[in-house]
């Protein structure tokens, strides 16, 4: 059996004025965070590192995203970022607004037998 999916979270980001398709997916991947908490280490006792973590972002320009820069700043997990098709770009009399959408998943090997720990 394959790994199984515990975790999908959704966020989005901007960079208003430096039309930067990485700073946007990172603000995107922040925004997800911010949504998401994993407890289920603490009650398992399993490890971070039994985690693979998949980022999907999508901008307008997926060439222009330094995904080697966003999986380094992802805090857990063996991290994979995949750029795709998508997002929005808003011309601002000018300037080009970058919105990026982010979807995380986590992935953890197939768990039975584990019981939840005993809270003090």
């Amino acid at each position: 059996m394959g790994e199984q999916r515990l975790i999908i979270e959704m966020g989005m980001g901007n960079d208003l004025h430096g039309q930067d398709y990485t700073k946007a997916a990172a603000r995107a991947i922040e925004d997800a965070f911010r949504h998401s908490s994993l407890p289920i280490f603490g009650a398992t006792g399993m490890t971070h590192d039994q985690m693979r973590v998949q980022v999907t972002v999508g901008v307008q320009e997926p060439d222009k995203v330094d995904v080697a820069v966003l999986a380094n700043t992802l805090p857990r997990g063996r991290a994979e970022v995949h750029a795709v098709k998508g997002g929005l770009n808003v011309d601002a009399g000018g300037e080009t607004i970058v919105v990026a959408q982010a979807s995380i998943e986590a992935f953890l090997p197939p768990q039975t037998g584990w019981r939840l720990k005993k809270l003090r």
